[in-house]
């Protein structure tokens, strides 16, 4: 047996043990003390394990918890020159009574790290309000845009539409009055011309020219004028009236929108 190793049968060891009473049987006294001497072991090592910062903030936080003592140089010299614990700095003790607290720094970062990092984090925040905010505003156009070229396609189908009904009441207005042929090419849905094929190629390229330059709405104004003035006939009222007089004193407007109420 190694000379470091403690013998538990001999009475070294013996008079180690606290309990002693009469009664209690040696075994049970000798369990007790091996199992309050592993726990020893035990509590030692988890010591051992406590990394160095671990050690070293713990006797920090210890030794900031109690008040300097006379044997601090800088308190005795304090003292020295009549200050008392528990009073202000100064003559008058209105001066700091608490010392000034510690800011521990533990990181390796450099001096001025922190308030780098905090402007980095602000400038991200920033940045990714702007993004959000960006985001947002063109999801909004978008559905603005979506809404108007909706809008705008309706209105479209709306006047060919109605440009379509107006060409099929001239057609049928005109024959009723004895007009064969339109004012224009496209004042009636289909136009049969007996020319010869190169006046038709001929006129068809001069009526195209003209043609570019009007749009549907352009048609439906031209063609609703010439419907009111010449047969005093309304397409969204779907009637034809007497006389001008007439037209203007029950027909709500010239345009579908006055129709709309």
């Amino acid at each position: 047996m190694a000379d470091d190793e403690d013998d538990y049968m001999s009475d070294a060891f013996l008079n180690q043990i606290s309990d002693v009473r009469p009664g209690v049987p040696m075994v049970k006294r000798v369990k007790e003390a091996i199992r309050k001497e592993t726990l020893y072991k035990e509590k030692n090592v988890q010591n051992r394990q406590k990394s160095y910062k671990e050690q070293e903030r713990e006797s920090r936080d210890a030794a900031l918890q109690s008040s300097l003592s006379t044997e601090n140089k800088g308190f005795a010299l304090l003292q020295k020159m009549g200050y008392k614990a528990g009073k202000g700095l100064g003559r008058d003790g209105a001066g700091r009574v608490e010392p000034v607290p510690l800011s521990i720094k533990t990181d390796r970062g450099g001096i001025g790290m922190e308030e780098l990092k905090k402007r980095k984090a602000d400038e991200e925040l920033q940045n990714y309000r702007k993004k959000v905010q960006m985001k947002q505003h063109m999801e909004k156009k978008s559905l603005e845009d979506f809404r108007v070229r909706k809008s705008t396609e309706r209105e479209e189908r709306q006047t060919l539409g109605d440009l379509r009904k107006s060409q099929r009441a001239c057609e049928q207005l005109d024959s009723q009055k004895g007009i064969n042929v339109p004012r224009d090419s496209w004042y009636w849905p289909e136009v049969v011309k007996e020319e010869d094929e190169d006046e038709e190629e001929e006129a068809k390229a001069e009526g195209s020219e003209d043609e570019e330059e009007l749009t549907p709405l352009d048609k439906l104004q031209f063609l609703t004028s010439y419907l009111r003035g010449v047969h005093f006939y309304c397409i969204w009222c779907g009637t034809a009236y007497n006389d001008e007089e007439d037209l203007c004193s029950n027909c709500p407007g010239d345009t579908a929108a006055d129709h709309d109420d």
